[in-house]
């Protein structure tokens, strides 16, 4: 029992991917992101759908794999402290549903960029980098590992 907090678990960063309407609403976000790009009148479509993909990629690289901690005071003695918000998602569980979601994400996005900038050199390079950053954090053979100790504190 967690006395004096306002919610019944441990760390709420663990579940708050599975909570209602959250998949639905980062769509929506990403959607909405997409159309503001669009809407400003010097952006092609391919430029637009690049942005959209490098934005999105960088934001979810920050908040899934860089920050660490976590916003709530929680009563496990600071061990999510040293965790990323992916490391703690889940409970450190490897593939769940959330998991899969925000693995699935980013190559769709990926795959409609590359589509929308009919597979353009210089737009294939920065859609494939930005992906591979996203990606290979999320694989379960580099859960708490920092490489050349980056982000280990």
């Amino acid at each position: 029992m967690n006395v004096g907090v306002a919610h019944s678990e441990v760390n709420p960063n663990t579940r708050v991917m599975n909570s209602r309407g959250m998949w639905l609403t980062y769509a929506l976000g990403v959607g909405l992101l997409h159309i503001v790009l669009l809407s400003i009148p010097f952006f092609s479509v391919p430029v637009a759908w690049t942005l959209t993909n490098v934005i999105h990629n960088l934001g979810m690289y920050v908040f899934l794999h860089a920050v660490k901690g976590t916003p709530f005071e929680t009563p496990d003695q600071g061990k999510a402290r040293l965790l990323t918000h992916w490391e703690q998602l889940d409970y450190g569980v490897q593939f769940t549903s959330s998991r899969k979601f925000f693995t699935i994400s980013p190559i769709i996005l990926y795959f409609l960029a590359s589509f929308y900038t009919k597979y353009d050199s210089t737009h294939f390079i920065l859609n494939t980098a930005s992906l591979l950053t996203v990606l290979i954090p999320k694989l379960p053979q580099l859960h708490g590992v920092r490489i050349f100790g980056i982000n280990k504190y």
